[in-house]
């Protein structure tokens, strides 16, 4: 018999479509290379690939049997289940070849996938009494494979040693440890936000990068570089812009990490979220005093639940350091240090090192009692007691010192912002940044602070203000959470929206906006009660100028009028924070007062009980939004 039978074009190196002569009875390494390579087809295809099973590289048939093909579909749908992806669909073709000759008809019949559909459940497909499943057959086969959106099945190593046993002739898979995870939970409800701050030089983006990757560091960049955006960071290892970064944990604490032993590439956001019982958001913010007002801006929007304080452990912490340490504290932001570079570091310098930043956290302005992490029982005992205690861990990226114990303390942290409370609440969505995507539209990215949200052909929103303070109503056609298509978004979840704007009205959108369902306003003015920060000495009068944090507001603003709010604690008397001299009232550091701040350049979304920061360099003082008068509202 002739077996130079062309029946498909030959295979391509690149592409989502593999080719199969047939797969045999295979051991533990044999099946993580064929898991790598079904891995890699899925990652060509975004997701899918299609496997033709009995067909050589050249495109020729194979000759086999249906029993032959059909043992092959059966081991390559275990290989699919363990990377957390299913057969949406088997085909066997027969009577193709006939005497060794290609023929023009030929039999194309279904079957059902072996272990059923997303959910486990079987998938009945009305079977062709045609096909024949004898030995002698000629037969080909082809699969379709998906990947879901839930966490079916463990995607770790030991998934692909189990594989080995059910290659050996079982057709069933323990699942009994088997989780469904709903991602929306896993992205809100279980979802932590970390914001990483610390002087340039830290080691920042290597922590997160080697945390994500779980591949340590060469000392010279090798971990940062997986995260980092731009090439000027890139070439200049600092962090310029304000980024979020995806780690996910499984139910036993296991890192979902980016890359593992059947990975061609590093998994995407979409795929940690799919496989991950608790995430935590990192967010990489810059160090350097130049990037100071955007490290400002993540920390007042990004709505952190923790901080990690980066402390470069061979040197003394700088002003920076403690300008970060007062921001987070300012905000409410329980603190974590780590110490890194620990590896190498002379002694002497580690101890000098530490005593300064113990120093920092005991100060009057941070009020916070260093505890050290030396071991697992460490992390348990400061779990409930992280508004008081600073915990400390020392690690090392090259080394991978301490980087498990960290690992620990972030599975472990609990969720500080309960956003689930405030889904009855009116929808409040803060925008971040803005795309236009081709074939899509304009698409804006950030945060839903408040309400919930149902995408679609009939949703109105309002989205604005605009410079003139007026809102634009369109409609919200579709929404993304990681990556992932979603028709509803909540409260405490990250979510990118894509809109129905004309030219003219893309031209408006611009960051800081809000989108809403009902009563959209702006105001140019607002009330709100303020503390002037102790430090430097610094004076604010009427028309004092400073630049404005409120969520993701920021803008110069003065002060059109100051009320001081009478404060006298412990006999110290109202004189002590503010004078008044020829009826112009001044404030100075650790004053209070009522203060009418007027926006210097367009009306912006702003309302009571709202957080905010001002500045003029660095931090001046922090307060909370008390009202809006009415007569400056705009409708």
């Amino acid at each position: 018999m002739r077996r130079s039978i062309p029946v498909v074009p030959p295979e391509q190196q690149k592409g989502p479509i593999e080719y199969k002569r047939q797969v045999n009875q295979a051991n533990t390494a044999r099946l993580r290379s064929l898991a790598t390579q079904m891995s890699f087809r899925m990652d060509e295809g975004g997701g899918s690939c299609r496997y033709y099973i009995g067909v050589e590289d050249d495109g020729c048939h194979s000759l086999l049997d249906y029993p032959s093909v059909a043992e092959s579909a059966r081991v390559l749908e275990c290989i699919a289940r363990s990377l957390n992806a299913i057969v949406v669909e088997r085909i066997m073709i027969q009577k193709e070849v006939v005497e060794g000759e290609l023929v023009g008809t030929s039999l194309k019949a279904y079957e059902a996938p072996i272990f059923g559909d997303a959910a486990g459940h079987p998938v009945v497909v009305k079977e062709d009494p045609m096909l024949c499943k004898e030995p002698g057959v000629i037969t080909r086969g082809e699969l379709s494979i998906h990947r879901v959106e839930t966490h079916l099945l463990d995607p770790s190593p030991k998934s692909v040693a189990e594989l080995a046993n059910a290659s050996q002739g079982s057709t069933t898979m323990d699942t009994s440890n088997d989780e469904s995870f709903s991602i929306g939970e896993t992205l809100s409800a279980r979802n932590i936000r970390v914001a990483v701050v610390g002087n340039v030089d830290a080691g920042k983006s290597t922590l997160i990068g080697t945390l994500i990757t779980a591949a340590l560091d060469d000392g010279r960049g090798k971990s940062r570089t997986a995260i980092m955006k731009h090439r000027h960071e890139i070439e200049s290892g600092r962090t310029s812009t304000a980024t979020t970064h995806l780690l996910g944990f499984r139910s036993t604490g296991e890192p979902v990490t980016g890359r593992d032993a059947v990975r061609a590439k590093r998994k995407s956001e979409d795929e940690v979220a799919r496989e991950s019982y608790k995430t935590v958001t990192l967010m990489d913010l810059a160090g350097h005093e130049k990037y100071l007002k955007t490290t400002i801006h993540g920390v007042s929007s990004g709505f952190a639940d923790y901080a990690l304080i980066m402390v470069n452990a061979r040197q003394p912490p700088t002003h920076m350091t403690q300008q970060h340490l007062n921001l987070c504290c300012s905000f409410g932001i329980p603190v974590i240090v780590v110490f890194t570079k620990i590896d190498g570091c002379p002694e002497h310098a580690y101890e000098t090192c530490r005593k300064e930043v113990t120093k920092m956290l005991r100060s009057p302005e941070i009020g916070k009692k260093p505890f050290k992490i030396r071991n697992e029982e460490d992390v348990v005992t400061v779990m409930d007691k992280l508004h008081t205690l600073a915990p400390m861990f020392e690690t090392s990226c090259v080394t991978g010192e301490g980087i498990t114990l960290l690992q620990k303390m972030l599975f472990s942290l609990p969720k500080r912002r309960k956003h689930e409370n405030k889904i009855n609440r009116k929808f409040e969505f803060l925008a971040e940044d803005i795309f236009n995507v081709p074939g899509v539209g304009p698409v804006v990215s950030g945060f839903v602070n408040a309400g919930e949200l149902h995408v679609g052909s009939n949703c109105n929103v309002y989205v604005g203000p605009t410079d003139d303070g007026s809102f634009m109503k369109t409609v919200a056609k579709s929404a993304h959470i990681a990556r992932i298509n979603t028709t509803h978004i909540t409260a405490g979840q990250s979510a990118c929206l894509a809109f129905a704007l004309n030219k003219e009205m893309r031209k408006k959108l611009r960051r800081g906006m809000v989108v809403l369902k009902e009563d959209p306003f702006s105001t140019r003015e607002f009330d709100a009660e303020i503390c002037v920060l102790k430090g430097e000495g610094t004076t604010i009068r009427r028309s004092y100028q400073a630049y404005v944090h409120i969520l993701n507001v920021r803008q110069s603003a003065f002060a059109k009028s100051i009320e001081i709010v009478n404060n006298s604690i412990g006999g110290v008397t109202r004189s002590h924070y503010a004078s008044n001299e020829e009826n112009h009232i001044v404030l100075r550091p650790g004053s209070r007062a009522k203060v009418r701040f007027e926006f210097a350049q367009r009306p912006e979304y702003v309302r009571p009980g709202m957080r905010m920061l001002f500045r003029d360099g660095r931090v001046r003082g922090v307060g909370i939004i008390t009202s809006i008068p009415e007569a400056t509202a705009v409708n």
